[in-house]
């Protein structure tokens, strides 16, 4: 479903270039539920911004079912992105003005799905949101917006879930009901990739990686100190 094969970036810093990815390799399957662990300023959201055709490598290449998204205008990269890829972000990007239903059913601005309403209202029931359906999202509890946010992600069903610090400003009980939608999706036959500065996420589906000055690496190999 997804590789990422030498992918490397490097930003502008004020004393000089500063490399954010360094030929970064990766490969989820359908049905894989992948971690990446790492500090902040480690090249996590660089890594999940490359993998969600939102940022170009400066080197190596981003693969979406063997189809290159920078390599396709980018209108057709976004009409694809939009079939293929659901963010999760730590900051919710739920729209203020819109209830938590109209905000779940967000992505179908962009693309027809089918029976939308009916799976927002499963989603939300799902996640304990039905009696929140006509609130907005500053009358929710931070867990709420979460789960909004991930309620809108999958509504869809993207073949590629990206997670950006999904827990970070969670309780340990919204966090472990986050962690165990991700992995029911994983289980389902979606590919989860979640990057974390948090020791506490983890799963016993997972494939743990580490990234640590722009260089990734799998869980357990040399030079591991967690």
């Amino acid at each position: 479903m997804l590789k990422i094969e030498k992918a490397s970036k490097t930003w502008r810093g004020p004393s000089g270039p500063v490399q954010a990815l360094v030929e970064a390799e990766l490969r989820a399957d359908p049905g894989d539920f992948l971690v990446v662990r790492g500090p902040s300023g480690s090249g996590k959201t660089t890594l999940l911004l490359l993998a969600g055709g939102l940022l170009a490598p400066d080197g190596g290449r981003i693969l979406w079912n063997e189809t290159d998204p920078y390599s396709l205008p980018s209108e057709k990269r976004a009409s694809l992105r939009a079939e293929t890829v659901g963010f999760v972000f730590q900051q919710f990007h739920l729209v203020p003005y819109l209830t938590v239903e109209e905000n779940v059913l967000a992505p179908t601005l962009a693309r027809e799905i089918p029976g939308a309403k009916e799976k927002a209202r499963a989603l939300l029931d799902r996640f304990g949101l039905a009696g929140r359906a006509d609130h907005r999202p500053g009358e929710l509890s931070t867990g709420e917006r979460q789960r909004t946010a991930l309620a809108r992600a999958l509504l869809p069903s993207p073949p590629l879930l990206l997670a950006d610090e999904p827990t970070g400003n969670l309780d340990a009980g919204s966090s472990r009901a986050i962690l165990a939608a991700l992995e029911d999706y994983a289980r389902a036959g979606g590919t989860v990739l979640l990057v974390t500065h948090d020791p506490a996420v983890s799963s016993g589906r997972a494939r743990e990686f580490l990234l640590e000055g722009g260089r990734l690496r799998p869980a357990g190999e040399k030079g591991d100190s967690h």
